[in-house]
């Protein structure tokens, strides 16, 4: 690997076409500087849920859109040395932990994700990050 930069790159992916960008740049960095480039989904877990076949069901439907996403980045790699991981919890707790377990140098998060309520909640996601984060932060637009 060719000593650049950032020797560890983290893109947090939700799998929409918002957060394509964020996706692109970590990977073009990625690509530049040699880097690898760890892609993380975090499977927000519910605090409550009325019952356990809830929430088997949608943890299984987090699962399931976790691995869709990362798919995706997996298809876009190209070339870069790429790791992947669903994570399960809160996304900027879990993404802020896992930089700081696996020493990553970058991290890359989008200002969009999802339509709706969750497009606010990226937002909140992004700034609890980047307030937190051991490390540099790139916010894509």
């Amino acid at each position: 690997m060719t000593a650049g930069l950032f020797g560890t790159i983290l893109v947090a992916t939700d799998g929409s076409e918002k957060n394509r960008a964020a996706v692109e740049e970590a990977l073009r960095i990625g690509r530049t500087s040699g880097s690898a480039v760890h892609a993380v989904y975090v499977a927000d877990t519910l605090e409550s849920a009325s019952a356990d076949v809830v929430i088997r069901d949608t943890w299984e439907l987090l699962q399931r859109e976790g691995e869709q996403a990362l798919d995706r980045v997996r298809g876009m790699a190209g070339g870069v040395q790429l790791e992947t991981v669903i994570l399960e919890g809160k996304p900027a707790a879990e993404i802020v932990k896992y930089a700081g377990e696996k020493g990553i140098d970058l991290i890359v998060i989008g200002t969009q994700g999802k339509r709706g309520i969750e497009r606010i909640l990226l937002g909140s996601v992004a700034e609890s990050i980047i307030r937190a984060a051991p490390c540099k932060i790139l916010v894509v637009k």
